[in-house]
């Protein structure tokens, strides 16, 4: 039978994720080592409720996971769609989500709404892609030819999405800022139809929403700029902070199994796609392009890709896109309950 995660342990492990005080750590130190191990053993949860995207998850469809929890006597509860990673996040505030991931932008957004500790935590980081699976897109006869001609245009994408962030630098670029374009705020699928009843004279989207109107000829369409270069970080899992701190060993058991399925797509993108194409409602060669030109490992949260996180906050406090100046850090894990968290197989 499952044992109740021990309370005191719970509490301490709680006071340094909330405090990150140094008396803490030494106090953490003795039993760290066996952390990973008692927490697999001994837990009191008996769902843990992961989130998917409408874009697709091959950790769900692939059911990498299910096996692992049920033998530690947990059941999976897979809760979406979310329409992208601001309503994810949302969900993930409001407890109903323990783990999920998403781009870079959402959890900024997120943290900049209040001035409380974030209820999230990041977990992991997502391997970027080349950028070709995002784009400023606009129709194939458009009179915009180039991103300084979005000066003053309606442009439908996410807010608080990747897509802004993609947006907003290909601006700045050209020396424009969010300000000097109309905002049609819609969920990545209501964009693409806005931009495709010409309700917007562009349109910010990534797959599988691209590659769909990629494959199709009914309305041919030019990208003025893809994420190269731009959307470098990738994204990131995030968890809840409380199941984190509660739960360090089922969270690395979902990391080990994530980063598992991850390089298994990487390697076989005709089988990922066959698995995602029922789940989707799409052609699996249009799937087989979204995934060939996705990335699926998983990364370590380095000093230098938190680093790079603070610098998209900052650029978007810059640009008076977001209310006031973050610290990313408030939402990372101190290093101890990191390691503990991190399976070996994530680098």
């Amino acid at each position: 039978m499952n044992k109740p995660f021990k309370p005191k342990r719970r509490t301490v492990l709680k006071r340094i994720v909330q405090y990150s005080a140094l008396g803490l750590f030494a106090l953490l130190s003795p039993f760290v080592g066996s952390l990973v191990q008692s927490t697999q053993a001994q837990t009191n949860v008996k769902v843990i409720n992961l989130a998917y995207q409408s874009s697709g998850d091959i950790v769900k469809v692939r059911k990498v996971v299910e096996p692992r929890f049920k033998a530690l006597g947990v059941t999976v509860n897979w809760v979406g769609p979310f329409a992208a990673g601001p309503q994810l996040i949302e969900a993930l505030n409001a407890g109903k989500v323990d783990i999920g991931n998403v781009g870079e932008t959402p959890p900024i957004f997120s943290q900049a709404a209040t001035a409380s500790i974030p209820e999230f935590v990041y977990i992991a980081g997502r391997t970027p892609t080349n950028g070709t699976n995002q784009g400023i897109v606009v129709k194939a006869n458009s009179p915009i030819k180039k991103v300084a001609d979005l000066k003053g245009k309606k442009i439908a994408f996410q807010v608080g999405s990747n897509a802004q962030y993609l947006l907003a630098k290909a601006l700045q670029d050209v020396g424009l800022k969010i300000s000097d374009i109309q905002i049609v705020a819609l969920t990545p699928s209501q964009a693409r139809d806005a931009f495709l009843q010409d309700k917007a004279d562009a349109w910010v989207g990534g797959d599988p929403f691209l590659a769909v109107v990629q494959s199709t000829n009914t309305t041919p369409i030019r990208i003025l700029r893809n994420a190269a270069g731009i959307n470098t970080l990738g994204g990131f899992y995030l968890g809840r902070r409380s199941f984190v701190t509660q739960n360090p060993g089922l969270v690395r058991v979902f990391l080990e199994e994530a980063q598992k399925a991850g390089e298994f797509a990487e390697k076989n993108p005709t089988i990922i796609a066959n698995d995602l194409a029922p789940e989707l409602k799409l052609d699996v060669s249009i799937v087989e392009k979204v995934v060939r030109r996705s990335a699926y490992r998983l990364r370590r949260l380095t000093p230098a890709i938190i680093a790079q996180q603070q610098g998209v906050a900052d650029f978007y406090f810059a640009e008076k896109v977001i209310p006031r100046k973050i610290d990313i850090k408030q939402a990372i894990v101190p290093t101890l309950l990191y390691q503990a968290i991190t399976p070996d197989n994530i680098k």
